[in-house]
């Protein structure tokens, strides 16, 4: 069963379960096991980070057939469960070769900044990054341009033992948002992203854009093999996942297999 998830992530820890801590895993999976009464595993698209947000997250749980008459409005009866800051948009039966992380095509993030002196709007506080400098866009989408395409963007990710760094970065640029003045919001794709890619991405672009670093600068860094520890990673609250796309049905096992492969540079 395919869930389509949206939340705020102020008052999560990040998207995976943890003991201790509020997430938005362990939310979710509590209150579903509660309607269903039974102990359940979701797997996610894209693991988000303490404090990043979610419009169009995707996740999958595996059910027995013996459920299936419970799915009959399990959407009404989980979101009263749920806190406020979780919503389920829509759930529904996919076919069993559907995986929301490995047969996933690309995810699709937003980035919000505001360079207004009054700071964010309180409206649009929770999702608004306020910096404190000017910032030019043109530079900054040139710096973007440069970055695009399939690269190890180890300079700007947190290594994970075993896991490669290799992504394919599809999208990456900056447009004034409609209507809010002085608010730049980046629209960033790739096949994948590995931990904290995006909002190294975004720090570095923003040192372009304060015109303390060339545009060439960024993109550089590619040929770096461990983290740039001149990169300083953007504030959480300014990222949400907007999307994720996948493949036809049909084509579902196929791109869960291609993308478990280990990734190397010039391979799909």
């Amino acid at each position: 069963m395919r869930l389509d998830v949206a939340y705020d992530g102020t008052d999560f820890s990040g998207w995976a379960q943890q003991p201790t801590r509020r997430t938005v895993q362990g939310v979710l999976t509590g209150a579903l096991s509660t309607v269903l009464r039974t102990p359940l595993r979701l797997t996610v698209a894209g693991r988000t980070d303490a404090g990043v947000h979610a419009s169009g997250q995707v996740c999958h749980v595996d059910l027995p057939e013996t459920l299936a008459p419970q799915v009959d409005g399990l959407l009404r009866r989980l979101n009263r469960l749920l806190p406020p800051d979780v919503r389920v948009h829509d759930l529904g039966r996919v076919p069993d070769a559907f995986d929301a992380r490995f047969s996933a095509l690309r995810r699709h993030y937003r980035y919000r900044v505001t360079t207004a002196p009054s700071g964010a709007e309180p409206l649009r506080a929770r999702e608004t990054v306020a910096w404190p400098y000017p910032l030019d866009p043109e530079p900054m989408n040139a710096a973007s341009a440069l970055l695009l395409g399939e690269h190890d963007f180890a300079a700007f990710c947190k290594r994970r033992e075993g896991a490669t760094t290799v992504r394919a970065l599809q999208r990456f640029d900056w447009a004034p948002a409609p209507g809010e003045p002085d608010v730049l919001v980046a629209a960033v794709s790739a096949d994948a992203f590995c931990h904290s890619m995006v909002r190294s991405l975004v720090g570095a672009v923003f040192e372009v854009g304060r015109g303390r670093r060339p545009a060439e600068w960024p993109a550089g860094l590619l040929r770096r093999e461990l983290r740039a520890s001149e990169v300083t990673v953007a504030p959480p609250h300014g990222l949400s996942l907007t999307g994720v796309d996948y493949p036809a049905d049909d084509e579902l096992a196929a791109r869960a297999e291609r993308t478990r492969r280990i990734r190397v540079p010039g391979e799909g």
